[in-house]
């Protein structure tokens, strides 16, 4: 048992450390979070509340965005009619639904106003602004229905909502607007959010899943995808929340939102875990690929150490120094995910013998399921042919299949080039591996 408490301790310590970065970046930063009316009816919503807690502790400027459509169903005695997915809303239902808007306000502040010993909220002191910041329009007439009350986001008080939340207040919106006649319209948490974390130019909109999870149509877990992609992932997705939440989640990142996360309500502290891990438990998406594989710099040492210090302990790579790193960076490419290096190779040419010698290929623990070891292979090898090599050769103890799997041959020391062979580690004894590459391939 305490051999348990330790490593669990030491799994906490080191998570802690490593949310150090986020931490830092998102102080002072505006994040817009999105959840239905069904997160209110959960057991585990007081999680949510924690979670939000420690997001406002952390400095974060957070604009909440609620949903009420499972209390207004209750409220209504009618089966409610829908087009293109709008709850069409007369008069009778406006009341239904203002009832319940003023219900779930009320719940929600008085979560966020707890403060009781030996709790998350210990100490928390929230205060919640929330009002008009929310003028909007009648919907109008579609496919020949008049939906009535339903209406649309004409515009956001940015300026408002600022001073909230520099304030150091949580903005709370509904899902309702008001028109500058007087008028109240009946709107959807996910037009509010996205047009809000528009208006706020966000740094990001996270909206929580009450149905279904982030994963395509065959269960794989959805990790990033940027708004381009969206329309064709679309195509291959089951009815859900994810379906109705990726098409707002493109648009706001096209407008300018810095990155909206799906997240699953089922899982417990998600919202935490997608904010302060790399790897993430739900889908980001963003305007353009945080990822990408480019020619390493003398900044990227660290990173580059980073990756290859644990399998340099498993004895599958040789130790580097950072003195030689620094000397020899030129050679390297890395793989950049998200500002983290997680992924690295280096070619050392002998174009005196037109070959070069692919090197330290290495691929964080956590993120080598993804085929960023075949992305590094392949800059190799374009950046091999630019130089005029014809052959590739690697040495390994470790993952000799993985190479021959992807057109490498087994060769011996005596066919390396002659100043890589005098260098040759015979104890270590490394088996050689060659693939022909350009237009002798």
């Amino acid at each position: 048992m305490a051999r348990s408490a330790e490593m669990e301790t030491a799994s906490f310590v080191q998570w802690f450390r490593a949310a150090a970065p986020y931490i830092h970046a998102f102080r002072g930063k505006t994040f817009v979070l999105a959840f239905g009316g069904e997160a209110m009816l959960r057991a585990d919503f007081v999680d949510l509340i924690y979670d939000i807690n420690l997001l406002n502790a952390l400095g974060v400027r957070l604009v909440l965005v609620h949903g009420v459509r499972p209390q207004v169903e209750e409220r209504l005695a009618a089966e409610a009619q829908y087009v293109q997915g709008r709850r069409v809303t007369d008069a009778d239902a406006l009341e239904h639904v203002k009832d319940a808007v003023g219900s779930v306000r009320v719940d929600i502040e008085s979560l966020l106003s707890v403060g009781l010993p030996n709790t998350p909220m210990a100490g928390a002191d929230i205060r919640v602004a929330s009002g008009n910041y929310v003028t909007a329009q009648p919907a109008g007439i579609v496919d020949g229905i008049d939906l009535q009350f339903t209406g649309e986001v004409r515009k956001i008080a940015v300026a408002p909502i600022r001073d909230r939340l520099q304030a150091g207040e949580i903005v709370l919106l509904s899902p309702l607007g008001y028109s500058p006649t007087g008028e109240v319209f009946n709107l959807t948490l996910e037009e509010v959010a996205t047009q809000a974390a528009i208006a706020l130019a966000a740094d990001k909109l996270v909206f929580i899943l009450d149905h279904g999870d982030t994963v395509d149509a065959k269960g794989r877990r959805i990790n990033r995808v940027t708004a381009a992609q969206v329309p064709k992932l679309l195509r291959e997705l089951p009815d859900g929340d994810m379906k109705l939440y990726l098409p707002h989640a493109a648009h706001a990142c096209k407008k300018g939102v810095g990155k909206v996360h799906l997240i699953s309500a089922d899982v417990d502290g998600a919202v935490v875990m997608e904010l302060f891990t790399h790897a993430g438990v739900g889908t980001m998406v963003t305007r353009q690929s945080v990822e990408s594989l480019r020619p390493a710099t003398i900044d990227d040492v660290g990173g580059i150490l980073s990756v290859i210090e644990p399998l340099e302990a498993d004895g599958i790579l040789v130790r580097r120094s950072r003195e030689l790193l620094e000397q020899e960076i030129e050679q390297f490419f890395v793989d950049e995910l998200d500002g983290r290096i997680v992924g690295c190779v280096a070619l050392y040419p002998f174009p005196e013998t037109g070959a070069g010698e692919m090197a330290c290929l290495a691929v964080s623990r956590e993120f080598q399921r993804g085929g960023r070891g075949d992305g590094l292979l392949a800059a190799v090898e374009d950046a091999a042919i630019e130089r005029g090599l014809t052959q590739l050769f690697v040495l390994t103890t470790r993952t000799t299949h993985w190479f021959i799997e992807r057109g490498f041959t087994l060769g011996a020391p005596e066919d390396l080039p002659a100043p890589r062979k005098a260098l040759y580690n015979w104890q270590r004894r490394s088996k050689v591996l060659m693939k022909k590459i350009g237009g002798d391939e």
